[in-house]
């Protein structure tokens, strides 16, 4: 039976993907039937985190962000696992100051693993995935892609970036059956959320307001939403951006 929602003979790539909701997508592809290859810094967390999963996780060393190690870590995941048919753009790091306060030497760190990392990365999957004429690629966006929030210039930047590269690239690629997407995650039950909530009761209430649901949401479900959108489920699905944030965006 050919089950729309399964991931079965797919290799998945998640960058950052040994951690937080990259692990929280590496957990749900693996169960939806996929291999999944993590691309990391830190092999520690990917020993600590995945070796629940055996055979089904590899790991390859590498960092987005330098971006002329790219093409040789492209060819090593390729001559290893044949073929890529997800790419999951998952990978980034942070800044959080006021905009006197914020170099721009942060500015563009931030951007150079969101965007040029993720554009580089990118570019050197497609041709096998457009050879192929399938293929899906998921970057994940963030509420600071639609929502002002303050001390995070870079992030929202990039994040905002992050839609643009959505749309143009989508458009780009659809007649070669790739797909592209893209996955804002709002409030999520991670360490992070805690560690900045559960000794600020004021900031906890402000964010629950917002939502419409009252509650902040589970790692799984943006594994889950990663799965529905690179699966044959959402075959007829690209060039958008899903919310998974319990009403948020919309929240009054």
């Amino acid at each position: 039976m050919n089950l729309p929602f399964s991931l079965a003979g797919k290799t998945a790539l998640i960058t950052g993907g040994a951690t937080g909701l990259g692990l929280a997508m590496t957990a749900c592809m693996i169960e939806a039937g996929a291999r999944v290859v993590v691309v990391g810094r830190d092999k520690t967390h990917f020993d600590e985190n995945c070796a629940q999963f055996g055979d089904k996780a590899l790991f390859f060393a590498g960092d987005v962000a330098q971006t002329d190690t790219i093409p040789a870590l492209v060819d090593g995941i390729l001559a290893t696992v044949g073929q890529v048919d997800i790419l999951v753009n998952n990978a980034g790091n942070h800044c959080k100051k006021p905009i006197e306060e914020m170099e721009p030497a942060d500015f563009s760190r931030v951007l150079q693993t969101h965007l040029v990392g993720s554009f580089a990365l990118t570019r050197a999957l497609l041709p096998q995935m457009r050879a192929r004429k399938s293929g899906s690629v998921l970057f994940i966006a963030s509420m600071t892609s639609y929502i002002g929030q303050p001390y995070v210039m870079g992030y929202s930047a990039a994040k905002s970036g992050v839609l643009g590269m959505v749309h143009t690239l989508s458009a780009e690629v659809a007649a070669d059956g790739v797909r592209v997407n893209a996955i804002a995650p709002g409030w999520i039950d991670t360490p992070m959320y805690r560690a900045a909530t559960d000794n600020d009761p004021p900031r906890r209430a402000k964010i629950l307001g917002r939502i419409q649901m009252n509650r902040v949401g589970e790692p799984s479900d943006i594994g889950w939403a990663a799965v529905y959108l690179c699966s044959d489920a959402a075959q007829y699905v690209t060039g958008v951006c899903l919310p998974v944030d319990g009403g948020a965006l919309v929240g009054f």
